[in-house]
């Protein structure tokens, strides 16, 4: 991380001190880290925390994973690159752990930049796995699967920036 080198002034009310040292002093922050979360989330621990979230809640993998979809979709190119240069935690079957990885690469693809290195080291699964039971999908789902989820043995309908 690069060293602050910069200042910067803004006036506030009292009453708008007073509430930012509040809110301050409930995070155990300081008030410019405070000020600067708020505005500049850091990316990387959101990504973390959502690859963590799957590897938590069996119960609540499609909605993490339509979070992680529209974090990936709402970030700039170097957000994104931010974001996801470090790799996502271990604990995650590979299933999920090569769904999270065609997605970044779906993602990086899309922001034309290399994806990660990390993700080549997500071996793609040995048996296919499809978005839907139904014998009758397969074939359209072996068509219409993004570049990334079906080098990935992973065939569904749709991936980052799409909404079922």
């Amino acid at each position: 991380m690069q060293g602050k080198d910069r200042q910067l002034q803004i006036r506030v009310t009292a009453a708008q001190k007073n509430a930012i040292q509040r809110a301050a002093a409930r995070a155990q922050m300081d008030m410019s880290r405070w000020v600067l979360q708020q505005l500049l989330p850091a990316r990387r621990e959101t990504f973390h925390g959502l690859v963590k979230a799957l590897a938590r809640d069996g119960s609540a993998v499609p909605y993490t994973l339509a979070g992680l979809n529209d974090f990936l979709t709402a970030l700039s190119r170097d957000d994104f690159v931010a974001a996801t240069s470090e790799p996502a935690p271990n604990a995650l079957d590979p299933y999920l752990a090569n769904y999270v990885a065609a997605m970044i690469e779906t993602a990086a693809h899309r922001h034309a930049v290399p994806p990660p290195s990390w993700t080549s080291s997500v071996p793609p699964l040995a048996i296919p796995a499809f978005g839907s039971p139904l014998a009758g999908l397969r074939l359209h789902l072996l068509i219409a699967a993004p570049p990334a989820f079906r080098r990935r043995n992973i065939f569904i309908d749709s991936s980052i920036g799409d909404r079922v």
